[in-house]
């Protein structure tokens, strides 16, 4: 359900950063996207779901930002010189999704080295902190959505640290 869940809120958010011309949104989804999709195609859900659907998931992000792209000069005006984004802000905002976005890459050196997908605890340690990033810069902003988001997954990746750090003492 986490990987579903996660590839279902990625496209939502990734939508609504092209809407909001947010790049930060926009890049952190796009890294962490694909990773989703071999978490679904590693526990075999990906060959469940319809060809269509899995058509969508495919291309979306891939054709958005190739009709992004195809106006390089629009592109870069929207999302670079963007007036209610200061650079230091996009910067920031860029690099807690970066940061929000290594927990995938991580989780998936860690899964691909274990032969099968995993969340271990440095998962969401990463989480944490991408997360306090990515919820200064939507305070910033003044983003309800990123706020909201990112809290509820503050408070998830907090007690899945504590659990990991309990069992471990435990083992």
């Amino acid at each position: 359900a986490f990987w579903i869940l996660s590839i279902l809120g990625s496209y939502l958010l990734f939508i609504y950063g092209v809407l909001r011309d947010d790049f930060a949104i926009i890049l952190g989804q796009f890294i962490s996207y694909y990773i989703y999709l071999w978490n679904l195609r590693m526990q075999g859900v990906w060959k469940k779901i319809a060809v269509l659907i899995r058509a969508v998931l495919l291309l979306t992000p891939l054709a958005a930002i190739g009709i992004m792209l195809g106006d390089l000069a629009g592109f870069t005006d929207t999302f670079f010189n963007n007036k209610d984004v200061p650079l230091w802000l996009l910067l920031f905002g860029s690099a807690g999704q970066l940061i929000f976005s290594l927990r995938f890459i991580y989780q998936f050196i860690y899964s691909a080295a274990h032969h099968k997908s995993e969340l271990p605890i440095g998962f969401w340690i990463i989480s944490l902190s991408g997360s306090t990033m990515i919820i200064a810069y939507a305070l910033f902003r003044l983003d309800p959505v990123l706020i909201l988001g990112q809290a509820f997954g503050f408070i998830a990746y907090s007690r899945n640290i504590m659990i990991g750090l309990k069992n471990k003492h435990s083992l």
